[in-house]
């Protein structure tokens, strides 16, 4: 089969499109999934350029192979097997079932869930793994996964739009869940043009939240159209303190993917006993905290990376009833991963880039 291998921490060089790999086995307990459609992820580029590293303190940006510790380079602070094949938004029709599995699957179009659990019971995070990092994932035709992790989902949305949910909104669903954001309270965004982000808009907005989203002045109508109530174009400074403004007060929630130097900032945004939460540093992950902040404020800090299986579920109940809508920022041939990386980190698009297989 045709899939992009990682051959290592490194470059784009590092990735390599080939029409010579296997074509996966199914153990007991798998299905093997033809895939239709892949999403483009920052979990891509941080795997490939072992951004996971606590060696690295800059952003991503692509280049932190040069800082990177081969030794804990992983999301999970372990190192990396190579050959990889990355790509954790899979969407396909299941082709074949391992034993143990029903075959009534076989032909059905499915949502992957890219949280591996390995039959464990489903709180127990610290034996995850993820689809593209401790298993091949989805750049490539045909993809194994356990049968848990699929989802079978009808309706008009072609693979590609699909192929934005798995990762992006799974993260954004179980970010909002971690904070409980609820009718009414209000919330702001920062990085909301990207997958997670614009899926964070409609998500909010979808729980009856007010969401004030902060992009850069050439996508704020592209944000405004996913239901933004306020849109704060992103400069240098002052950009919690103009958040605040735009939202008549402090916040509830701020739900986060951008870290960097406004860190401190968003806490100071928040109302007394508000909640912060974040899945992702983009603009860089050391930050200052102030204890005083956290503590005079009563403040609650949350990260959201592994969730519980709930959440997937809940997510592909929103597609299914046509609750929210996929956001496709540009879509590229699986022997243009090169291209669609380099796009990916230009962030000049609104949503998710994804490569049709």
């Amino acid at each position: 089969m045709s899939a992009a291998l990682l051959l290592g921490v490194g470059g784009p060089e590092m990735l390599e499109v080939r029409d010579d790999v296997p074509v996966p086995e199914v153990a007991p307990g798998e299905v093997l999934v033809r895939v239709a459609a892949c999403g483009v992820n920052n979990t891509d580029i941080n795997t490939r350029v072992g951004w996971y590293s606590r060696a690295v303190t800059s952003g991503t940006t692509g280049s932190a192979h040069g800082e990177a510790d081969l030794h804990d380079a992983g999301w999970s602070r372990g190192g990396l097997a190579f050959p990889r094949i990355q790509g954790a938004d899979v969407v396909g029709t299941v082709t074949e079932v391992g034993a143990g599995v029903s075959d009534d699957i076989v032909g059905r179009r499915v949502l992957v869930d890219p949280w591996l659990r390995g039959g464990r019971p489903s709180g127990d995070s610290q034996s995850t793994g993820y689809l593209g990092s401790e298993r091949d994932g989805g750049f490539a035709e045909y993809c194994s996964v356990p049968s848990d992790n699929v989802h079978p989902v009808s309706g008009d949305l072609s693979d590609v739009e699909l192929a934005t949910f798995p990762c992006s909104w799974s993260t954004a669903e179980h970010m909002l869940q971690r904070v409980g954001l609820g009718s009414g309270e209000t919330v702001a965004v920062p990085g909301a043009s990207g997958g997670v982000g614009s899926a964070l808009v409609q998500l909010a907005k979808l729980r009856g939240a007010r969401v004030v989203a902060i992009t850069s002045a050439s996508k704020r109508d592209e944000v405004a159209a996913l239901g933004a109530d306020r849109i704060v174009a992103r400069h240098a400074d002052r950009v919690p303190e103009d958040a605040v403004e735009a939202n008549g007060g402090p916040f509830h929630a701020v739900a986060d993917v951008v870290g960097g130097a406004d860190f401190g900032g968003w806490l100071e945004a928040l109302r007394r006993g508000g909640r912060y939460v974040t899945s992702g540093a983009i603009a860089g992950p050391m930050v200052e905290l102030d204890l005083r902040t956290l503590y005079l404020k009563d403040l609650t800090l949350h990260g959201a990376t592994v969730y519980q299986p709930q959440v997937f579920a809940d997510l592909v109940g929103y597609i299914e009833s046509g609750r929210v809508r996929a956001v496709v920022g540009g879509v590229y041939r699986l022997e243009d991963i090169h291209p669609a990386q380099e796009a990916f980190l230009a962030k000049r698009h609104v949503g998710s880039l994804v490569i049709r297989i």
